[in-house]
C-alpha cells in the first residue's frame, strides 16, 4: 500500500519498510487519518513554529479533533483505550510526517496522562479531566525534573509536601517542562508528607494552569522551538483530591506508569524523527543530478551504502521498540488500565524497565547519528532551510540529552549487567563504603576528628528534633 501524502504518493520511504504486522487493521486507518493531518495542518505548522518560537496550539488542537490527547485512557472514561503499540505508532507518525516539537508535547502529555490513569479509578477529579481531554482539547505534561539533580529526574531535592487543613501544600521546582506555560493541567512529584531522607518515599500530585507559574516564550534554544520547555515554580495549596493515588505512591507510579510510557515515547518520538531525515534525504538524492557525470546522487555506491546502513538502523530501532511494546501489551491483556483498580499493587509494566529504557538510548542514538549522515547526504543543499532537513538536524539532537540522558542511561543499563538490578540505587540510598573508607583513609587525626564531630553533632539534632 502506496502512503499518500496529499495527492501524491509519501517521496520518502515506501510504506514496504513499515513493520505493519505489529497493528492492527484500526491502527492502520489511524495512522493513516494522522499522515492526512499531518499533511494539512502539523508539518505546515512545524515549519511556522520552527521559525517563530510559537508554540503550536493548533497542533494539539489537530490531534484532540482525532481522539488522539486521551488516546490511553480507558473507554469508561471516555477515551481511546489505545494499547502500547498504537501509542508507539502515534508518536512515530507525529515526528515523522508532521512535526517533531509536537510529537514531543504529546509524548509529554501522555505520561501525564499515564499518571492519572493509573489511579484514576474512584478520584472524581481525575476522572471528570480524562473525560474532558479531548472534547476541550486539554494538554497536560509531567513537571518531574529537579534543578539540582537534573537527568535523575526520580530524585528531587527541591520539592516537599505537607498535610494542611485545606489538602496539601506543594512546592516543587523543576528545571524543565515540557509546555512550560502552556499546559492546561500538570502533574509533579515531589517527596512525601513523612518524608524521612528516604527519597523512594515520593508523592504525585495534580495541579490546573492557574496554580502553576510557568515560563511561556522563554525557550530559546537550538531545535524543538515550539517545545517551549522550561522551568516550573508550585507553591499552592490543593484540595485532598489532588493527589495522585496516596502519599507514598510515587515510587510505583514511576515504575509501573511513568517509565515505560515516556521510554516508549521517546522511542516512537525519535525513530520517527530519524525517518523524517532520511525521507527528506531521499527526496533530495533521488532528484539531485551532476550532469556532468549524468548520473543522480543517488547513483552513487556511497550514497547508496550510506542509505542501506541508515535505514536498517532505523529498522532495527523501530523493530526493537515495537517488539518491548508488545511485549508490555501481552502483559497487560492488551495494554488495560483498569489492571491497578482490581489490585493497585500490580506491576506488570514494571518488568520490562531495563527493555523499556534501552528503547530510550537505541531510538535517540539512531536519531543523532542518521541525521548526520542524511546531512552529509545532501551535501550543501541539506545546510539549506527549503530542505527542511536543517530543522530535522537541529531537532535530532536534543533526544540524547532528554532526562535520562544517554549517558546516564547507558551507566544504568552498563551497571545492572554487570552487577543485577539490585545494585541500581535509584534513591541514592547505598552507601559505597570502599570509596568512603578510602577517601577518610587520606586524612590525618585530626581531618577524621572533623569527621567524627561533625557526624555526632548531626545525630544530636536529629534526636533534639524527634524528642
Amino acid at each position: 500500500m502506496t502512503t499518500m501524502w496529499g495527492d501524491s504518493a509519501y517521496y520518502g520511504l515506501d510504506a514496504e519498510f513499515d513493520p505493519d504486522w505489529f497493528l492492527t487493521r484500526e491502527q492502520k486507518e489511524l495512522r493513516r487519518e494522522l499522515i492526512e493531518v499531518c499533511h494539512k495542518v502539523l508539518r505546515p505548522n512545524a515549519i511556522e513554529c520552527d521559525k517563530t518560537n510559537a508554540y503550536p496550539r493548533a497542533n494539539v488542537e489537530a490531534l484532540a479533533k482525532l481522539r488522539l490527547l486521551a488516546a490511553i485512557v480507558p473507554k469508561e472514561f471516555g477515551g481511546r483505550g489505545e494499547n502500547h503499540v498504537g501509542i508507539t505508532m502515534i508518536a512515530e507518525t507525529i515526528a515523522r510526517y508532521g512535526c517533531p516539537s509536537t510529537a514531543l508535547i504529546y509524548m509529554m502529555h501522555m505520561v501525564a496522562v499515564a499518571g492519572l490513569v493509573y489511579r484514576a479509578k474512584g478520584n472524581r477529579e481525575i476522572e471528570s479531566l480524562l473525560s474532558r481531554i479531548d472534547s476541550e482539547c486539554l494538554i497536560g505534561t509531567a513537571s518531574y525534573t529537579d534543578p539540582e539533580t537534573g537527568g535523575h529526574f526520580w530524585y528531587p531535592k527541591m520539592s516537599g509536601a505537607k498535610r494542611v487543613e485545606e489538602g496539601w501544600h506543594v512546592h516543587k521546582k523543576a528545571a524543565w517542562t515540557t509546555s512550560s506555560g502552556y499546559a492546561d493541567w500538570y502533574i509533579s512529584q515531589t517527596t512525601s508528607p513523612d518524608f524521612d531522607g528516604n527519597y523512594g518515599n515520593l508523592s504525585v500530585f495534580l495541579f490546573y494552569k492557574n496554580e502553576v507559574k510557568g515560563s511561556a516564550g522563554k525557550w530559546d534554544a537550538m531545535g524543538m522551538h515550539g517545545n517551549q520547555s522550561g522551568p516550573v515554580e508550585i507553591d499552592t495549596v490543593v484540595p485532598p483530591n489532588r493527589i495522585v493515588g496516596w502519599p507514598g505512591d510515587g515510587a510505583m507510579s514511576n515504575d509501573e506508569a511513568i517509565d515505560p510510557l515516556a521510554m516508549l515515547m521517546y522511542a516512537g518520538s525519535y525513530n520517527g524523527l530519524g525517518l523524517a531525515c532520511i525521507d527528506v534525504a531521499k527526496r533530495h538524492v533521488t532528484r539531485k543530478a551532476h550532469v556532468q557525470y549524468g548520473r543522480r546522487v543517488a547513483d552513487y555506491p556511497t550514497i547508496q551504502d550510506t542509505f542501506g546502513r541508515a535505514i536498517m538502523d532505523g529498522q532495527a530501532s523501530r523493530l526493537y521498540a515495537y517488539s518491548v511494546a508488545k511485549a508490555l501489551d501481552d502483559a497487560t491483556d492488551g495494554g488495560r488500565w483498569d489492571i491497578y483498580y482490581e489490585d493497585p499493587k500490580a506491576m506488570p509494566r514494571a518488568e520490562y524497565a531495563l527493555w523499556c529504557f534501552k528503547a530510550k538510548f537505541i531510538s535517540t542514538r539512531f536519531c543523532f547519528e542518521v541525521s548526520d549522515k542524511m546531512l552529509q547526504a545532501c551535501g550543501g543543499r541539506g545546510y539549506m532551510r527549503d530542505l527542511e532537513l536543517e530543522r530535522l538536524v537541529r531537532d535530532s539532537k536534543a533526544g540524547w540529552i532528554m532526562a535520562p540522558s544517554n549517558e546516564v542511561t547507558a551507566q544504568l543499563i552498563g551497571k545492572w549487567g554487570l552487577f543485577g538490578a539490585e545494585a541500581i540505587d535509584w534513591w541514592n540510598q547505598k552507601v559505597d563504603e570502599p570509596v568512603l573508607m578510602t577517601e577518610l583513609g587520606k586524612l590525618d587525626d585530626a581531618g577524621k576528628q572533623r569527621i567524627i564531630d561533625k557526624l555526632t553533632s548531626e545525630i544530636q539534632t536529629k534526636k533534639v528534633a524527634a524528642e
